[in-house]
């Protein structure tokens, strides 16, 4: 893709990244719920400052430790009115791995989003298909070009996640 740089940026892979985005999130987290979604429902870093991209909490459970955890991630909205899907990406900003949340939903499909102004939304997750990711991919890019550069810096193919509301 033109103009996308091929490989990830130096230091993406750091532990200090690692700790940035972990602190980060839980930040947005606390702001989210403390502001009912008014304050933290736009992504706004990378592509995203141009051009927001709406956030939910998925709130999901430690596949392992069973601990319950609540994980702030971009969403496409699928659909219309309140049955609607809600699409996520276990992007992971291209790293080689697949986000813990991608594996917890995984073994536990069954979960609940907090959505801005709404309360817990129960939702089923599965990993979309082959056809539904080629529908939703050029979707999830538009919405977030980032994405894009995430599926160049990485060997894995990108997860897909479609939750539907129960």
């Amino acid at each position: 893709m033109p103009g996308l740089p091929d490989e990830r940026p130096p230091g993406l892979d750091s532990p200090w990244t690692a700790r940035i985005i972990k602190y980060g999130a839980k930040a947005q987290v606390k702001v989210f719920r403390l502001t009912n979604g008014r304050v933290g429902k736009y992504w706004r870093i990378g592509a995203g400052w141009k051009k927001p991209v709406p956030t939910l909490l998925l709130h999901h459970v430690g596949r392992k430790s069973g601990t319950a955890f609540t994980t702030p991630l971009l969403y496409l909205r699928d659909g219309e009115g309140p049955g609607a899907d809600l699409v996520i990406v276990a992007s992971q900003g291209g790293l080689p791995k697949n986000p813990q949340w991608f594996h917890n939903l995984m073994a536990a499909p069954d979960c609940e989003v907090s959505l801005p102004g709404r309360r817990r939304v129960p939702v089923h997750a599965h990993r979309a298909d082959p056809a539904e990711k080629e529908r939703l991919w050029p979707l999830l890019v538009d919405l977030y070009a980032d994405f894009a550069k995430y599926a160049v810096w990485t060997d894995r193919d990108i997860p897909v996640v479609v939750l539907s509301p129960r």
